[in-house]
């Protein structure tokens, strides 16, 4: 069964390899948004079986547009794991409350990059 994931974030070389791994080693179609706005735009629309989302992006954050997807009957229940450059103990905790699935630390490392992104979302084949 293929996956369907939606990538946002702000980097276009970040989108790009997360998309490169994900499509070409796991066979899952990716799509991508540049904003939160974008990726809110796209999960109402598109029918996904997980969001990559950047926590910091210039307009919507990622934490403003999770919350925004939390509160669209639409797009509550797609799981949503966040994407972070800088994880402290006390940021992950904090995450760990806003009903997200888990924590991908960029940078991360693309050859591991599709086992972190199953395990995280429960996919595990």
């Amino acid at each position: 069964m293929t996956k369907r994931v939606l990538v946002v974030d702000d980097e276009a070389d970040i989108r790009a390899v997360i998309q490169g791994c994900l499509e070409d080693i796991a066979g899952w179609e990716v799509l991508t948004a540049t904003s939160g706005e974008q990726g809110l735009q796209i999960a109402v629309k598109e029918q996904l079986d997980g969001i990559l989302m950047d926590v910091s992006m210039p307009g919507m954050g990622g934490l403003e547009a999770l919350q925004k997807l939390q509160e669209n009957a639409i797009t509550q229940t797609i799981p949503v794991a966040l994407l972070t450059a800088k994880a402290l103990a006390e940021e992950q905790e904090e995450f760990a409350s806003l009903g997200i699935v888990g924590l991908i630390v960029k940078p991360f490392d693309p050859m591991t990059l599709v086992e972190q992104v199953a395990s995280v979302f429960g996919w595990e084949s």
